[in-house]
């Protein structure tokens, strides 16, 4: 087996939400998440007190160097998804 039993579920899961999407007239697009909790979604930097590695972890919650708000990491990189799936630039999304 070339892939994991994981990767095959998540890869049926992504085509469903694709074919459910397309049905529904709705966009469905895919984006790489990479760099979502340590870039700031404030000023959209990648500052050098952003969590990094395995060892970042543990790290919940930074403060951004270069503008200097606060994160909490998985919010942050909540926003910064939702700024790609907007399409738009990032721009402060208040936290609820």
């Amino acid at each position: 087996m070339s892939k994991s039993v994981q990767d095959v579920g998540w890869g049926q899961l992504k085509t469903m939400l694709d074919y459910k999407c397309a049905h529904a007239g709705i966009v469905f697009k895919e984006f790489d998440e990479a760099y979502t909790t340590q870039s700031c979604s404030s000023c959209g930097s990648l500052p050098e007190s952003r969590p990094k590695g395995i060892a970042g972890l543990v790290i919940r919650e930074w403060a951004c160097s270069g503008c200097g708000v606060t994160h909490d990491r998985d919010i942050n990189a909540a926003q910064n998804i939702l700024v790609l799936g907007h399409g738009r630039l990032a721009v402060i999304i208040p936290v609820l």
